[in-house]
């Protein structure tokens, strides 16, 4: 079975909201995952989007399979670099800002009993 990934790098959200979305499209089939990428609230949606378009992209150029036969099987979101600075509060406190990242992976397959 042919396994097809595509990543994302640096991307300037932190990997805990990717998550929440990048759960809701692991082991669906690729064109229903962005169906309903496209319809989701949520700001971390459009670069999982992305990063699909991508994989199915790959898939159908690079290994010639067939986009209805795809399946998302595994999808994750690590950290990626945080970057610290520092911003000055009241009564002279420090307060720390950190700006983070995140990596997105995601692995397209075709689906179990597809025509081979």
């Amino acid at each position: 079975m042919t396994q097809v990934h595509a990543n994302a790098k640096f991307v300037g959200m932190s990997a805990q909201k990717v998550r929440l979305v990048v759960n809701l499209v692991r082991g669906k089939p690729a064109d229903d995952a962005l169906t309903m990428l496209k319809f989701l609230p949520n700001a971390a949606a459009k670069p999982v989007a992305k990063v699909l378009r991508t994989a199915i992209a790959n898939a159908e150029e690079n290994f010639g399979l067939s986009r209805d036969d795809l399946v998302v099987a595994t999808a994750f979101a690590d950290e990626g670099p945080t970057r610290k600075w520092k911003r000055f509060g009241a009564r002279g406190r420090f307060k720390p800002i950190l700006r983070r990242s995140s990596h997105i992976t995601i692995v397209v397959s075709e689906r179990e009993g597809a025509a081979a």
